[in-house]
This record gives structure tokens, C-alpha cells and sequence, in this order.
């Protein structure tokens, strides 16, 4: 058994799928759950919590940089308005930023997350060069950017830079907008390893999707990526369209016949998945990274959320465009949205079996979060990194639930985030919020003087 650092100790712990009542948690000095107990008193010495305890979770998708677009695409000004409006919009955020203002756009954004219940974010990381597209004397600036505003608020990081070659299935190279993005993959292995072994800080690869980068890349990119494995996928109906006219397959279908699929790999969004194309994706033992919110705002459509949990494929939750920072109304939308398609109530949950659509999703987006981030284990286990939230014990819409039904109300009926606080590897995350905010409304005033 590995040396105890520190030991907690919480009237009730979320452990192995249901809540427990009298736990200790015991963190090593690797900063890993060295033993988990329930039923007993509290050890001397031990912290105790006043809230009870849940796995915090990985925010698996996330584009830093958008906090700093939030609240401003939320008008219309011509007759029509869709994702790909909204997309050359948010380039021209892209085209501002230093590295130095990333890191205070990240690390107030990292901040709330922290606050949202989330203890590890992944990001999928396009913006890479110069203002004019040049690149940087380090090239994986950008990149310690991020990693720098991880440190900053004290949340995990899985990196995943990004192969982004070209506009769309029939372009030879990039916009002039998009001309931050470009990376081959061999500079996309140079970031990765820039940043492998800094503490705090997991790395993968990305592709930004099967229109921006050509199938001999990604095949390169995948045959060198020892860790997890991130694509846009299949997240607007234009995009499947254009896939089909180009390649003869639909996208999700072509990763399926040509990528090599394994459980590396993370499909981000897809939401236009026929049955078919989920059969396939269970049979590899890939993943699919769900956006609730963000496809909400963006108008993606729904996904086909029953079919994705009876294949047993895994499943995580991301921020993405960061209009929601909290991992309680990611679920929360996740399951309205299927409500609202169906026409029916719970739809995630599985009567006999797990009858919560909360503690459902919960597990689900738990384990498949730790696989999307990197993570052999996750959660209140021993060998997992030592994370948790503590409830607060003073949320007023908690009051009075009983035990069993925690959960359910923390998803259903609370706000957005009724948490007290969040451990990281053992460790209370403490930064001072309050000058990370100055910082970011700084950035802000420098971006939209106008506005």
C-alpha cells in the first residue's frame, strides 16, 4: 500500500456507483488515492468534510480561448444565423490573441471549471502561431500558455494539439483566417512532447476534423500518438454532406473503415450518427465526447443519445465554447434534450438496473472522461488521482433530499454548480479567483474596446 500524505474523511462519498456513508479517503504522496474506507469514524488527524463527497470530473473537450467570445455572437443582424456564421465570427477572436492573453483567458476559464466540478479539462488546441500566421521562436507558446494558466488555477490538463492542414474536403491549404491553425503532424508530435513532463499536464493529439486534414496525415498522426486521440466529428449535417460528395462515406462511417479505431480514439460531438455508424464505434472501443450545451447553442441538433448508452460506448461531457462552465447542466442538457426529442421523461436511465437518469449519466461520463483525458482510473478509487468535490452543505435546493436522491436533485434542481470546493491530487485548489478575473476583464477591454 503506498505511504498516506493526507486523509479525508466525508459523511457520505460517492464510491463505486452509489453513494456510502462514512468514508476515508487516503491520498499518497503521489498525489493518488492510496485507500478508500466506508463505514468507519473519522481517523485522528484526518480533515473532515462538512458536505459530502463526489468524483470530480474531466471537462473532455475544450477551446480555451472562446471564454473570451461568450455572451458576444448572441445577436442576429442578417436574415440567416448558423454554426458556420457563428464560426468566422469567433475567428476573428483567434486572430487577436498573444500568448499572454490566452493564459489570462484560460486561467479565469479553468477557475470556473474548477468551480463547476471539474478537476482536469482537455484541450483541443488549434492556436498555435503568430498573429500573421508565422510561427513562434518556441513553437509550443501557445501551448505554455495553457499550461502556464493550468498551474495558475490549479486544475489538471490533458493537451492535445491540433492537425489542422486545410478549409474543407476539396481546399489545398487554409483561409487566411485560419492561417494560426496550420501544423503537419510532425509539429504536432513537436508540441506534444514540448510539454510532455511538466507537471500537472497529460498529452495527446488531435485532428481537427476529417475536412481539415488529409487522410495520409491523420493516418501519420495516429500511427505516432501514444495517448489519447481527439477528432471533431460529424457535429453539422453540411459537414456530412460534404464528406459523403468527397469521400463516398459519411464521417463517422469513414473513421470506422479507415482511421484503425481503438479505444485512443475520442469523437467529438457525433451528433449525426446513423445505427450503423454506432455499431461501429462500440465495436472499436472508441469514444464520444458529448457537448451538450454548446451544440445547444450552435444549433447542432441532438445526438442519439439511447442508441450511444445501450452500445455501451464510452462517454464524456465537454465545454467546448465554454457558454456553460459546469458539469451538473452539461448532464442536465444532455438529458432535456433527449426529454424534448422523445417526448418522454428519464430517457437515461435503464429500469432494473440503474433507474436514475443522474447516477447513470454520472458513471457514464465519469469513467469516459477519465479514458478521454488520458487516465487509467478515475474517480473514488484507489490508484485514481486524488479529486473530489465537496457539496455544499448549505445549498438550499439539496435541503431535505434524502440520500438516495442526492444526485438527482444535484443534476435536476440545483444551480448550475453547488459545490464548496474541489481537491486535485491531494490538494485544495486555491487560487485567488478574484485576480484572475481582474486579468481576464483586462484582456477583455484590450479585445472590445468598441463594444
Amino acid at each position: 500500500m503506498a505511504a498516506v500524505n493526507r486523509e479525508f474523511w466525508a459523511p457520505r462519498a460517492w464510491v463505486g456507483g452509489r453513494w456510502r456513508e462514512q468514508v476515508r479517503l487516503a491520498a499518497g504522496a503521489d498525489g493518488c488515492w492510496a485507500a478508500i474506507d466506508c463505514g468507519v469514524a473519522p481517523p485522528p488527524g484526518a480533515e473532515r468534510l462538512a458536505g459530502d463527497a463526489l468524483p470530480a470530473l474531466v471537462d473532455a473537450h475544450s477551446h480555451a480561448f472562446q471564454r473570451a467570445f461568450v455572451g458576444l455572437s448572441e445577436r442576429r443582424d442578417d436574415a440567416h444565423d448558423d454554426f458556420w456564421s457563428w464560426r468566422d465570427r469567433m475567428y476573428g477572436v483567434a486572430l487577436k490573441l498573444k500568448p499572454e492573453q490566452l493564459r489570462a483567458i484560460a486561467a479565469h476559464l479553468y477557475a470556473e471549471l474548477l468551480a463547476g466540478g471539474y478537476s482536469q479539462v482537455c484541450e483541443f488546441h488549434y492556436l498555435h502561431h503568430d498573429l500573421d500566421g508565422s510561427a513562434y521562436a518556441d513553437p509550443a507558446a501557445m501551448s505554455h500558455a495553457l499550461a502556464d494558466a493550468a498551474q495558475d488555477a490549479g486544475i489538471g490538463l490533458t493537451l492535445l494539439p491540433v492537425l489542422y492542414e486545410r478549409a474543407g474536403f476539396q481546399a489545398e491549404a487554409l483561409r487566411p483566417d485560419q492561417r494560426r491553425f496550420a501544423t503537419t503532424p510532425r509539429q504536432v508530435r513537436e508540441i506534444a512532447d514540448a510539454l510532455r513532463g511538466r507537471p500537472g499536464v497529460t498529452v495527446g493529439a488531435a485532428v481537427h476534423s476529417l475536412r481539415a486534414a488529409r487522410p495520409a496525415s491523420i493516418a501519420e498522426l495516429a500511427a505516432a500518438c501514444d495517448g489519447p486521440l481527439h477528432v471533431h466529428v460529424a457535429e453539422q449535417t453540411a459537414e456530412v454532406d460534404d464528406c459523403l460528395a468527397a469521400t463516398g462515406c459519411r464521417p463517422i462511417e469513414w473513421l470506422a473503415r479507415h482511421a484503425g479505431l481503438d479505444a485512443r480514439w475520442q469523437l467529438v460531438h457525433a451528433t449525426h450518427a446513423t445505427p450503423a455508424e454506432i455499431a461501429a464505434v462500440a465495436a472499436s472501443g472508441a469514444g464520444v465526447v458529448i457537448c451538450p450545451a454548446t451544440e445547444a447553442d450552435l444549433g447542432d441538433g441532438l445526438c442519439d443519445l439511447p442508441r450511444w448508452l445501450d452500445a455501451g460506448v464510452p462517454l464524456a461531457v465537454g465545454s467546448d465554447s465554454q457558454v456553460v462552465r459546469a458539469w451538473p447542466e452539461e448532464l442536465r442538457w444532455l438529458e432535456w434534450g433527449q426529454r424534448l426529442l422523445h417526448r418522454r421523461r428519464n430517457v437515461s436511465a435503464a429500469p432494473g438496473v440503474e433507474p436514475s437518469s443522474a447516477a447513470g449519466l454520472f458513471e457514464r461520463v465519469r469513467a469516459g472522461g477519465g479514458t478521454a483525458a488520458g487516465f487509467t482510473h478515475w474517480g473514488l478509487e484507489v490508484g485514481a488521482r486524488a479529486d473530489l468535490v465537496e457539496l455544499d452543505p448549505a445549498e438550499p435546493a439539496l435541503a431535505g433530499l434524502p440520500p438516495s436522491h442526492r444526485l438527482d436533485g444535484l443534476v435536476f434542481g440545483a444551480p448550475a454548480a453547488p459545490f464548496k470546493r474541489t481537491l486535485v491530487a491531494g490538494r485544495w485548489a486555491a487560487a485567488d479567483r478574484g485576480a484572475l478575473r481582474a486579468r481576464f476583464e483586462a484582456v477583455m477591454r484590450d479585445l472590445w474596446p468598441a463594444v
